[in-house]
């Protein structure tokens, strides 16, 4: 299989601007909050039987679990039905107080089937916004909507959905290349958000090469997976066909994200490294996937915005 029929992945990015209405205190890591707040903006709006969701009937057509938890089309065997692969947050605005007036930036990634449900998820952070954001109740108004390239696609009461722009994975990937195509110079990996990861049956306490390589093909099998493209990435002769990197340096810190459950109505830590994983150079087959990687996140919480990196 051509390596390019694995990146055919549709996804549509989207970039939010928000206005606090009111002084805040907030998390510092706050893409599980955006999550946690839209997916109970969402059953406010649409469940029908009282979030018993073993036994709807209506479980086939809820429109809840086709966002949040959309059905796969091919399934794989390690993944459980409730796991949620359509989506990625993402929020690097790490301030813990905002004033009236202040604003914060967000960016949803949209996979698959997930991208035309724009208009509810749109809604469910309207509301979001109207009910607070986190613990706290923090309340914002949306300002705009904007794609990849910046354009928007809402502001103010106006929507334009000829900017809602559809790509592929692969689009992405020949976009990065023409940044970042330098031949045999060095590499960093960069970890912009905290990576989890088992590797070997243990949580990877360090960047290892290996564990990022199969994370990566592991996660664009998974999206295969949700939009049907038949892949051979999880298979170990295809790994071990991979060459091996050469690490120059390696610097990582644990992190421990806080945050709060509603389903749990409690507290509790997510945790993951960050740092910087530095390579002599990488090698061409290996470079379509790890920038492939900078899009869709590696990792454990990626609906929560973890597992982000940047090749430099």
């Amino acid at each position: 299989m051509n390596h390019c029929d694995h990146l055919k992945i549709r996804y549509v990015k989207l970039h939010f601007t928000v206005e606090f209405t009111d002084a805040s205190e907030l998390l510092p890591y706050k893409a599980s909050a955006l999550r946690g707040g839209m997916g109970e903006m969402l059953l406010r709006g649409n469940c029908v039987r009282d979030r018993n969701c073993d036994e709807c009937d209506f479980a086939p057509e809820c429109l809840v679990r086709r966002i949040m938890y959309s059905k796969m089309e091919i399934q794989p065997a390690f993944m459980s039905s409730g796991d949620s692969v359509g989506y990625v947050i993402e929020c690097e605005d790490y301030r813990e107080r905002y004033e009236a007036g202040d604003r914060m930036e967000f960016s949803m990634i949209l996979f698959g089937k997930t991208i035309v449900y724009f208009a509810q998820i749109l809604n469910a952070f309207y509301a979001l916004g109207m009910q607070g954001l986190g613990k706290e109740q923090s309340r914002f108004r949306i300002v705009s909507v904007t794609n990849s390239k910046r354009e928007p696609i809402m502001s103010g009461n106006d929507i334009d959905m000829s900017r809602y722009r559809i790509q592929t994975v692969a689009d992405y990937v020949r976009y990065r290349r023409r940044q970042i195509d330098k031949g045999d110079l060095p590499y960093e990996i960069r970890f912009q958000s905290p990576l989890s990861l088992k590797y070997r049956q243990n949580e990877l306490r360090e960047f290892i090469p290996d564990a990022i390589i199969e994370a990566v093909a592991r996660r664009i099998y998974i999206l295969d997976c949700f939009e049907g493209i038949e892949s051979d990435l999880t298979d170990r002769g295809f790994l071990a066909k991979l060459p091996t990197l050469d690490v120059t340096n390696e610097r990582h810190k644990v992190i421990k994200v806080k945050r709060y459950s509603n389903h749990k109505k409690s507290a509790m830590f997510l945790e993951g490294i960050e740092g910087v994983l530095g390579l002599s150079t990488i090698p061409e087959e290996l470079l379509d996937m790890l920038l492939a990687g900078e899009l869709i996140h590696i990792g454990k919480n990626t609906s929560f915005g973890f597992g982000r990196y940047r090749v430099m």
